[in-house]
């Protein structure tokens, strides 16, 4: 088949690669010049595992082209909206501009017997106001096809999803492709179907609903996890103030097969361009609904996200001896996750400039993002090499979970610092091999705190007295990586 992929960001470069995998002839179209020269040499404008490789292959067969021009896309059979989505620059709500534009300059070249289909995030009622600006062309059908890609697996996401979900028209949600001749919801489900071949001849789940439910699903999904990352960030903070060990905590939660183990992952809290965005906007959603209990409940969840930071930053400052000021801090980790070098909403980097803000001389380093960083916080020392980065330092952060990060050598490491003093904000290390380097190791939820035993045997429990439990046999697990 035949189709276009609007708009060429981190969504739309990914999906265009992977369906001239499939064996489509894909064109990308964006207005960014620079963008599409790069993506037209084979090579990313930013840093996702295996997909400059799909890029190349799919120019070297022909499959794949990309275009600053939206009348190339003017023979296509299908038409996917990949365009970004932000944050509104005046409130916590969508900006759907990009969107609009997009489908405005496509709407002379949609050619009969085309369909267009959206795979943005967007909030419930977009479709509505698209069809109103598709209304000079009303025999093209619109669907939408949510995206559930995850930076740094994207590509993975792309060839192996975990679900298909098309949104059609509610009154054709329920039908099936091959009846209902005319009907806009069956053309747009034939369409897909066609489109996906290979992933539904390999079992990938497929579920038609409508317009409504296909919007609402990657927030509600991108809500829950990050509801699930809040709610053991919350319990590290308990398990400070009690002594208890959050991972063996988490590891003990997630044997329950109704909770599951992933993303019960505590440490510095989730950022990026989705999550923090996507509660942000299913706040104002529920908010205009007048849906209070959802408000409230995101609100709380983003608020202990945020808090994770600060709570960061006070821990350096007590491993510091309470005073930051001139202290030599290196931080390891730039992008808000690892395997990508996206720093947007990035918890290490909000965490490094709060340390430099408190006088603090800060360090940063990452396998991939440093470019991005630098551009964006020129105040800030960057460092590509991670040994140059730890010499002299006096405290040192692990920010982004890389696996370099997770595989340093405690001696090496500790022959190049002042003090071996460490705070693993993403507690992924073993604090024991690196304490018996002569490391002081402090994670968050780790019961770690000087005067957490004196603080035990003081404090009181109020109500009636309660028999004593048996104590639970000690549990050991590895860490969790979110995805």
């Amino acid at each position: 088949m035949k189709i276009s992929v609007i708009g060429c960001g981190y969504l739309g470069a990914v999906h265009a690669a992977t369906l001239a995998s499939m064996g489509h002839t894909v064109v990308g179209i964006d207005v960014d010049a620079a963008k599409v020269g790069q993506l037209g040499r084979g090579t990313a404008p930013f840093f996702e595992p295996g997909l400059d490789e799909l890029l190349r292959d799919g120019i070297a067969t022909g499959r794949l082209s990309f275009s600053t021009g939206f009348a190339d896309a003017a023979d296509a059979r299908l038409h996917f909206l990949c365009v970004g989505t932000p944050q509104s620059k005046t409130s916590d709500g969508a900006d759907l501009s990009y969107l609009v534009a997009a489908t405005q300059a496509l709407l002379p070249h949609l050619a009969a017997g085309s369909a267009l289909v959206g795979k943005s995030t967007v909030p419930v009622g977009t479709v509505d106001m698209l069809r109103g600006v598709l209304s000079p062309r009303p025999d093209v059908p619109l669907g939408w096809n949510p995206e559930f890609l995850r930076q740094g697996t994207a590509v993975k996401d792309s060839l192996v999803p975990d679900r298909l979900v098309y949104g059609v028209p509610e009154d054709s949600a329920q039908e099936d492709a091959t009846t209902g001749t005319g009907n806009p919801g069956a053309a747009i489900t034939a369409a897909l179907d066609a489109v996906y071949a290979p992933l539904l001849a390999a079992g990938i789940p497929r579920l038609v609903c409508n317009f409504a439910t296909a919007e609402l699903i990657k927030s509600a999904s991108n809500a829950y996890l990050a509801t699930k990352l809040s709610f053991i960030n919350a319990m590290a903070e308990l398990c400070d103030a009690t002594g208890a060990d959050v991972k063996q905590l988490g590891a003990a939660m997630g044997m329950d097969p109704r909770i599951g183990g992933r993303y019960l992952h505590a440490g510095l809290g989730f950022g990026g361009g989705c999550l923090p965005k996507d509660i942000r906007s299913l706040r104002v959603q529920a908010a205009a609904l007048g849906v209070e209990s959802v408000d409230r409940w995101m609100d709380v969840v983003d608020s202990i996200n945020r808090d994770q930071r600060s709570r960061t930053v006070g821990l350096a400052a007590e491993l510091c001896g309470g005073q930051l000021g001139g202290r030599r801090v290196t931080v390891l980790g730039a992008a808000f996750k690892p395997d990508t070098d996206d720093i947007r909403d990035s918890p290490a980097m909000d965490v490094a400039l709060q340390l430099a803000s408190a006088g603090a001389h800060v360090t940063v380093t990452d396998p991939a993002a440093i470019n991005n960083a630098w551009l964006r916080y020129p105040q800030l020392r960057f460092e590509p090499s991670t040994s140059q980065a730890l010499d002299g330092a006096e405290l040192v952060l692990l920010l982004t979970e890389w696996d370099e990060y997770a595989a340093l050598s405690p001696a090496d490491a500790g022959a190049r610092v002042r003090r071996r003093t460490l705070l693993d904000a993403r507690n992924v290390l073993d604090a024991s091999v690196w304490e018996t380097e002569g490391w002081t190791v402090r994670g968050l939820g780790r019961g770690s705190a000087p005067s957490l035993s004196a603080a035990r045997t003081t404090a009181t429990i109020p109500g009636p007295t309660r028999p004593t439990a048996p104590s639970p046999t000690r549990l050991s697990a590895a860490g969790h990586r979110p995805g």
